[in-house]
């Protein structure tokens, strides 16, 4: 039987997520003189054809369609990636000078998207063939075995981060990578050489661009005097940046998360989405729930969270199949990652990244790409035995 559960729990996040679309766009529908239903009612549209895909692919054979689905979401994925910059205007949204988004319909699909559930699923099925547990193998025979996955990472990142300057998606894969490349059977020892070198990548990729730099030393400014507070004067003096910007998002982002307090102000009582803090239905929907639900929706909805990574991990653990086990693990992390980065970012922790929450955050693209990979994970949860006595 498929994981009800699992269904159930992504279904309550992506109802949240279409209640936000309408709570959270009161000033930006006034802005762009939209209809007031104009986000609620695409955000719905989405929502029910993502259920519909869990649904369906619920009631798939695994052993005919998973394989198939993976593969054609890992290289339709990176087809689109490259003849994006080359498609006209006409079909491709530019932002920043950067080209993430083909026009079909009215709507807007962002390739890396599918791209990301594909790619774990790349991993998984290769990673089950080709690599084992370690064994006696030395940190540079693990870099030999790893050496043709990192040449398609350098592909990969050189498609999104500088293809469509998007490093914070970039951040999320190589994460994913490393947990799946140690769950696959790698040494602690490789995987945090991995970790260390892929700092080092993140680094160069920042020192490199200034707009990140700036991005780096607004944050800083921000962030200085909480982290600084842990640091004798003497080492603190210089590290601190005196007369800094602090970013006008994450401050009115701290405002609007003080604003709600324990309980919040109500269903559309917010007041920094009234122009103060824009977007807020994307990136900042967190901010939102916090202002709108206060500490108590925030808990909440992260408890949600937790459910759905407890039935992802529950079903990646009791796979009999690798390839099975190591996909559900990747959508568990993917969605992890996502929503930490997120969380921290607009909390002014850590630089913020554009990383959208799953099912939360307003856009059709990942909400579709998300109930692609949970509704794969269903489907592969079917040819689980439970032992008698297992709770379900």
């Amino acid at each position: 039987m498929p994981d009800k559960k699992l269904f159930l729990l992504t279904t309550a996040l992506i109802t949240i997520g279409v209640i936000c679309s309408y709570t959270l766009t009161a000033y930006t529908v006034v802005l762009f003189d939209y209809n007031d239903f104009h986000f609620v009612i695409r955000e719905l549209i989405v929502a029910i054809i993502s259920i519909l895909i869990m649904w369906t692919l619920a009631q798939l054979d695994p052993d005919v369609w998973f394989h198939r689905l993976g593969l054609g979401l890992f290289f339709g994925g990176i087809l689109l990636m490259i003849i994006m910059p080359f498609l006209p205007a006409s079909l491709v949204s530019e932002v920043g000078g950067a080209k993430r988004w083909i026009k079909l319909f009215g709507f807007s699909i962002a390739p890396v998207e599918y791209f990301k559930v594909g790619f774990v699923y790349f991993l998984a099925w290769s990673f089950s063939r080709k690599l084992g547990h370690h064994g006696n193998m030395g940190v540079a025979e693990e870099f030999k075995r790893f050496m043709p996955y990192a040449a398609i990472f350098v592909i990969i990142m050189f498609l999104i981060a500088f293809m469509q300057n998007d490093l914070g998606q970039v951040v999320v894969l190589a994460l994913t990578l490393a947990f799946m490349l140690f769950f696959a059977g790698s040494s602690f020892r490789f995987f945090m050489t991995l970790i260390g070198s892929a700092v080092g990548f993140f680094l160069f990729f920042i020192l490199t661009a200034e707009h990140r730099i700036n991005r780096i030393l607004s944050w800083w400014a921000s962030a200085q005097s909480t982290v600084l507070a842990f640091f004798p004067e003497s080492i603190a003096k210089h590290l601190r940046i005196e007369n800094a910007e602090e970013p006008y998002q994450i401050g009115h982002s701290l405002n609007a998360i003080h604003n709600g307090s324990i309980f919040g102000t109500g269903l559309g009582g917010g007041t920094f989405k009234l122009g103060f803090l824009s977007e807020v239905h994307t990136d900042f929907v967190l901010a939102g729930i916090a202002e709108e639900f206060g500490f108590i929706g925030v808990f909440g909805v992260t408890m949600l969270f937790v459910m759905l990574l407890h039935r992802l991990f529950k079903i990646a653990n009791r796979s009999h199949d690798d390839t099975a086990y190591l996909f559900s693990l990747g959508v568990g992390l993917l969605i992890t990652f996502a929503f930490i980065i997120n969380a921290y970012g607009i909390s002014g922790l850590t630089p913020i990244k554009g990383i959208s929450v799953p099912f939360l955050s307003y856009g059709g693209s990942a909400m579709l790409a998300s109930a692609i990979g949970v509704g794969m994970v269903i489907m592969v949860s079917k040819k689980i035995k439970y032992k008698s006595g297992d709770k379900k």
